[in-house]
Formats: structure tokens, sequence, C-alpha cells
């Protein structure tokens, strides 16, 4: 089964600036644990022949401080405007089952907390990026733009093991309200990336 996602996304987590996990997924979070959501606005994409543009999907987990140690305990959101036939597809690609990049992280789960239909709203405008998922979640990060850099460029790391690609924007959080699946965390930094492209 062949599969092509592309589009725009964002995270953010419950470490501090920077997220050590960021750096590498074995080593410890600023704190005992690592919370994080994953939002992906797919623009364009097609699994098994199904169009899954416009459709959007997030992902909380609650990990330990040592990524690496697994058992990550996971819920998913999906796009309550998504078809049935979108939903099946989305979800086998986002739990690993279809290969890609998810599949490198599947064995680090633990416990599926379960997949619901929400309605997702992301917004991007320029450095800041929203995200509101039901009356589950709702938070706002910003890129940051370090002192000095008269371009307007944010901060972007490259050469990191991430499943949404190497190079990433870094970001701060704004706004920060997460309960989902049992998890709940303020959000403190954050990612995005405006250009993600997958393929399996």
């Amino acid at each position: 089964m062949s599969w092509n996602l592309a589009g725009t996304y964002v995270e953010t987590c419950s470490c501090e600036l920077m997220c050590p996990c960021n750096l590498s997924l074995d080593h410890g979070a600023t704190y005992d644990f690592c919370r994080v959501t994953l939002v992906f606005n797919i623009r364009q994409g097609a699994v098994d022949g199904t169009d899954v543009a416009g459709c959007k999907i997030a992902l909380i987990a609650d990990t330990p401080k040592v990524m690496t140690e697994g058992n990550w305990r996971v819920g998913v959101f999906v796009d309550d405007g998504a078809t049935d036939a979108q939903f099946d597809q989305l979800a086998q690609v986002f739990s690993g089952q279809l290969g890609g990049p998810m599949a490198g992280l599947a064995p680090l789960i633990g416990e599926m907390l379960g997949v619901e239909r929400a309605t997702i709203d992301v917004e991007d405008d320029g450095l800041r990026h929203s995200v509101r998922i039901g009356d589950a979640i709702d938070f706002e990060i910003a890129d940051i733009v370090p002192f000095g850099v008269e371009s307007g460029e944010p901060v972007r790391f490259s050469g990191m093991f991430h499943p949404v690609g190497s190079d990433l924007t870094m970001a701060e959080a704004k706004r920060s309200k997460i309960s989902a699946f049992g998890i709940e965390y303020e959000g403190k930094t954050g990612l995005s990336k405006s250009d993600f492209a997958w393929t399996a």
C-alpha cells in the first residue's frame, strides 16, 4: 500500500526551552516525563487511493523522562470532518501500521489510549501557530526570532531525529490548555514546520 502526505506541522511539549528530547530522544526531558501534542494539517495526500487533503490529525503522548525507554501512552484525534475511509487510512498511517516515519516510533508506544473524532482548528499566521481541538486542547506557539537577527528569520535546528523531518523551527508556547485522554500539562516549548512531506 503506497501513500503520501504533505502539509504543515506544529507541536508543544512540557519541557522548558528548549526540549532536550528534540536534541536526541535518549536525552532526559526537563522533568520526570515529557508530554507532547503533535498536530498535522494535511494540505495534500492520498493513502491507498483515498484522498486525505484537508484532514487534520493530532497525537498526544505521555512519555518517560528518557523517551527511548518506551512505554509511551498515546491518544489520537482525527478531524471530525474526515470521512470513515479517511479516518481509517489516517489512523493506520499515524499508528505506524503502513510504514513511514511513524513506524519508527511505534515500538516505543506501550498503551494506546484511543482514537477519537474532534473538531481540529489550526491557524498559521506568520510566526504564530495556534491549535484548538474540541474542548480538550487549546495552545499557541510563536517561532523564536533570535535577538539581533534583522531578517526576522526564526531559529531552525537541523540534523534532528523527528518523525516530521530533520529540520524544524524552534518555538515557545504563548498559551496552553491541554487535557486529553487523561494527559494534562502546560505547554512551554514548541516546534513548527511549514512544509512536511512523507511518502511510503
